[in-house]
């Protein structure tokens, strides 16, 4: 068995620095390796899991075989698994523990949460507002996200350890169904036991119209957690579950066609899927049936994001990080209406508007869910995301150009992150569309086919913010620069918002927020006749690992903040220009920017960063900065050459 400090010993100096940094450890003299390792080696917080997840697949066997070990598999979980001598059973272990101790903290730190049927029939809740954070010093920000997701973190390790040689794109469907069933099966649970007690006075815990009255999903015998839970270590565990989801959808017509049911199929690992089943059943270990729901929908958003970043590419089809979410969402604070999504991906933008409402105490049945979803696995996704949340929304599958679901809607609010630059949208079939007031968009590209949906399902007083890649706001082929120029001339266009690359697990190229206002003197807000809004928010953010780029709780408040007070949002305060990141600009000066909407244009240069240095005094630092560089290099350079004359080599 190797150590902690083993594996260390095994690492370049430059994976040493980045695992430093990454947890914000202090090093004595970080150019002396055997520091670095010291400070690793000593650390709580400095797992060896998380050091080992930030290196590649490669690296992974390379390390392997160095300290002796079986290198095979594709997956890099395997490999940290045997690096980090943690086995199945051990993982399973360990998850249970942290999974007890982190929920003890989840209810000594969450407000007070309505039971499941609550939630589902849009009852309110009084939930505590966020006060303001104070700002965590750099050197603490992973020790607080290790905090805070320690609990699901634990959960997806050992799930992902699991996984073996499975695609995490098949793999998902078998997690989440089973994360989904637990959550039914609890709130199912919880029920029947309230029925028990109740029993005298002629209820009867068997009865499907019990659960159906207080909105709750009827779980069949056969479908029951503990069912499936006593029969995890037999061979036929895949076809039992499997009965399970038939079961359910045949009794609950609201999730027909959504469960997954596959896990019979003999490529699926039997054993491995039975040790699965009795990871998901320590989730919800020692907690209140009604709060079940509240952790196993934590879980549940945890385990997309993961599933999307261990796809790439093709995890950006069903999931938008939560950070740029969260940004929508703040900015728009959509309090009442009807919102909608007209390509809602597995539903993120739903969750947080529900988020958002509970933290201002506001009212959940005042908002009206609606969405569609054209990819089939994508909408189950969706179905089972809000469904696992208890939240009521009218979810369509099918194409939302081609075959649009909800055609009369109008939307107090929508909020979208639709394909980037799609070019199979089969535009060419839609030329005549009466949803393109402001130009045919070009078959090659659907970007401002979904911007004129989003303006066409607004109603008169609607709002839309979305996401879109950066060409958008300057891109004059096929017509493009024509439809952007209408759409400002009509005075649609409220704000815009440049954000840094690297926040999306599908691309890395940075992207834009637009917000459309389809009147901008409705008397909700000041009147903005005329304006627009242009926010720089391309330096914001810090780096969560090496391709990977967060915005934080205060870079939202921040940009949320600048939009409410330069609209004039209630109590959101008195907004001022901040050079080289908001200023506001009138209709005239987009006219000279061509209709160009990038915020680099119009907010001016950040002159924070200037000094009161005299500038003969800063040359004659710089100089004789430069001059002892110069004189150390020199000697750097003499060392190295009589380093390689002493091996026989000459310089």
């Amino acid at each position: 068995m190797h150590s902690k400090r083993e594996v260390l010993e095994h690492l370049k100096r430059d994976e040493l620095l980045a695992a430093v940094d990454r947890f914000g450890l202090t090093v004595e003299d970080r150019r002396v390796r055997s520091d670095l390792v010291a400070a690793l080696g000593s650390s709580r917080r400095a797992d060896l899991p998380t050091i080992l997840e930030d290196l590649p697949r490669s690296r992974l066997k390379e390390l392997c075989r160095a300290m002796g070990l079986d290198d095979s598999g594709r997956e890099k979980a395997l490999l940290i698994t045997r690096l980090t001598d943690a086995p199945f059973s051990g993982l399973r272990t360990a998850t249970a523990s942290a999974s007890v101790e982190a929920m003890a903290t989840v209810r000594a730190s969450r407000p007070h949460q309505r039971g499941v049927s609550a939630r589902r029939t849009g009852e309110p809740v009084a939930a505590k507002p966020e006060g303001p954070r104070e700002p965590a010093p750099r050197s603490r920000r992973n020790e607080l996200s290790a905090a805070n997701l320690g609990f699901e973190a634990t959960l997806w390790r050992a799930a992902d350890a699991l996984r073996n040689n499975m695609d995490a794109a098949e793999y998902k469907h078998v997690v989440l169904g089973l994360i989904f069933l637990k959550y039914i099966s609890d709130a199912f649970e919880s029920q029947h036991a309230e029925l028990e007690v109740q029993r005298a006075e002629g209820a009867d815990p068997e009865d499907p119209d019990e659960y159906r009255a207080v909105n709750i999903f009827w779980v069949p015998q056969e479908a029951r957690w503990a069912h499936l839970k006593a029969n995890a270590p037999q061979p036929a565990i895949g076809k039992l579950i499997d009965d399970a989801m038939t079961a359910i959808e045949r009794d609950n017509p609201s999730l027909k066609g959504v469960l997954p049911r596959d896990y019979g199929r003999p490529g699926l690992d039997k054993q491995r899927l039975g040790q699965l089943i009795n990871l998901v059943s320590d989730i919800g270990l020692g907690s209140p049936a009604d709060r079940a729901k509240d952790i196993l929908g934590r879980v549940y958003e945890y385990f997309l994001a993961q599933f999307a970043s261990a796809e790439g590419k093709k995890g950006g089809q069903f999931y938008t990080p939560s950070r740029v979410v969260r940004v929508l969402v703040e900015m728009l604070a959509p309090y009442k209406g009807r919102v909608y999504d007209p390509c809602c991906g597995s539903g993120g933008m739903f969750v947080s508007s529900e988020k958002f409402i509970e933290a201002h105490r506001g009212k959940i049945g005042d908002i009206a869910i609606y969405g569609q979803e054209s990819n089939y696995t994508t909408w189950r996704l969706a179905k089972m995301n809000l469904a696992i949340r208890g939240i009521d929304a009218q979810i369509a599958h099918g194409d939302t150009f081609h075959n649009d679901r909800h055609p009369d809607l109008k939307a107090d609010y929508v909020l979208a992150n639709p394909p980037f630059n799609d070019s199979d949208w089969r535009g060419e079939l839609l030329k005549d569309d009466k949803r393109w007031v402001y130009g045919v968009p070009p078959a090659g590209n659907a970007n401002f086919a979904w911007v004129q949906h989003f303006i066409y399902h607004l109603a008169p007083t609607g709002i839309a913010g979305f996401v879109l890649a950066n060409g958008s706001m300057s891109s004059n082929q096929s017509g493009e620069g024509e439809i952007r120029r209408a759409i400002i001339e009509a005075d649609l266009v409220d704000c815009m918002v440049a954000l840094p690359g690297q926040l999306f697990y599908s691309t890395q190229i940075p992207v834009c927020l637009w917000f459309l206002a389809r009147d901008k003197k409705n008397g909700l807000f000041r009147n903005r006749c005329g304006e627009t809004l242009f926010i720089d928010a391309r330096k914001m953010g810090t780096m969560v690992d090496r391709v990977h780029r967060e915005l934080t709780d205060d870079d939202i408040a921040k940009v949320a903040g600048a939009y409410h007070a330069w609209r004039g949002d209630e109590r959101a305060g008195e907004y001022k220009s901040v050079p080289g990141f908001c200023m506001a600009a009138m209709l005239g000066d987009i006219r000279k920017h061509s209709h160009i909407l990038a915020p680099g244009r119009y907010v001016g240069a950040d002159i924070s960063g200037e000094d009161d240095e005299p500038l003969d005094k800063k040359m004659k630092r710089l100089t004789a900065l430069l001059r002892d560089q110069t004189e150390a290099a020199a000697k750097l350079d003499a060392t190295i050459r009589a380093n390689l004359q002493d091996l026989g080599y000459e310089w």
